[in-house]
């Protein structure tokens, strides 16, 4: 039987190669992650680096801030810009822990970040491999080089772990 508080998350089967520099900024998105549940806000965390070096990170804060468009990619997305001066970031890769939204996959491709590193599938709302290809879309004029699965268990786990302790009495 599924476990019904994990039914819009899937965990990636199969290995593949990450390096320590993926690895250590997937596992600061998901520090931001736990920062974002301790403050009652869904645990999703995002880091953004341009040459090996972090240029913006962000976590959920919608509730906090009242602005529906505080995703931590957002977050993350504009505060990378106004450090670098620019609102394109070439050659940058975001982390974040899990699959983004449309909206959140259209300030991707706006943003032209070359690369999206992201933990787990978001089955309900995903619009980069889940519901859409929006990121790397024929359609559109810019296309992102796509890796998922990076630590998709453990942020998984921190999303229904988040949710089961919202519904429990």
């Amino acid at each position: 039987m599924a476990d019904p508080v994990r039914p819009a998350i899937a965990r990636l089967a199969g290995p593949q190669a990450w390096s320590a520099s993926d690895e250590r900024f997937m596992s600061r998105a998901l520090e931001l992650a736990q920062e974002a549940a301790a403050s009652n806000e869904i645990p999703v965390g995002a880091v953004i680096v341009a040459d090996g070096s972090v240029i913006g990170e962000g976590c959920n804060r919608p509730i906090a801030t009242a602005d529906p468009t505080w995703h931590a990619e957002m977050a993350a997305l504009r505060e990378a810009a106004h450090r670098s001066h620019n609102y394109r970031l070439p050659g940058a890769t975001l982390y974040v822990t899990l699959e983004p939204c449309v909206m959140c996959a259209g300030a991707i491709v706006l943003g032209r970040l070359e690369r999206l590193v992201f933990a787990a599938r978001d089955l309900r709302f995903g619009a980069v491999r889940s519901k859409f290809r929006l990121a790397d879309s024929d359609l559109l004029n810019h296309r992102v080089e796509i890796q998922e699965g990076l630590f998709a268990a453990e942020a998984a786990e921190l999303l229904a772990d988040f949710f089961r302790a919202r519904r429990s009495p």
